[in-house]
């Protein structure tokens, strides 16, 4: 789990590093460049197309493991627009509060103890 840990932590620092240069370079204007790459059907639109389904994955299973609950659904659409930043604190922070281990981190607690 420490390993994991590590991951999430070095995985948060160096998107965030990056992204940081990024706007620095180019300002926070993500979205034009975003959605017109896939707008032009070309291999970088193919990635964040891709990236934006996993995006949607994400958001998805944030907001299932709270019940979608409107705190879950609050979550879940943090997880959509801030991604590896967001999930890796996110990860982080619910592995250090499980005690019920790995099932409790996918699954949320009241499943976890359900055994679903």
């Amino acid at each position: 789990m420490n390993l994991f840990r590590i991951l999430l932590i070095a995985m948060f620092t160096v998107v965030a590093l990056y992204t940081g240069v990024t706007i620095a370079g180019h300002g926070p204007n993500l979205l034009p460049v975003f959605l017109g790459d896939i707008g032009k059907f070309a291999w970088p639109g193919q990635f964040d197309l891709d990236f934006m389904c996993m995006l949607a994955l994400s958001a998805i299973w944030v907001a299932w493991r709270h019940q979608f609950s409107a705190a879950g659904l609050g979550l879940g659409v943090i997880a959509f627009f801030f991604g590896t930043p967001f999930l890796s604190v996110y990860l982080l922070v619910v592995s250090l509060r499980a005690k019920g281990g790995i099932s409790e981190i996918l699954l949320g607690k009241a499943r976890a103890a359900a055994g679903d």
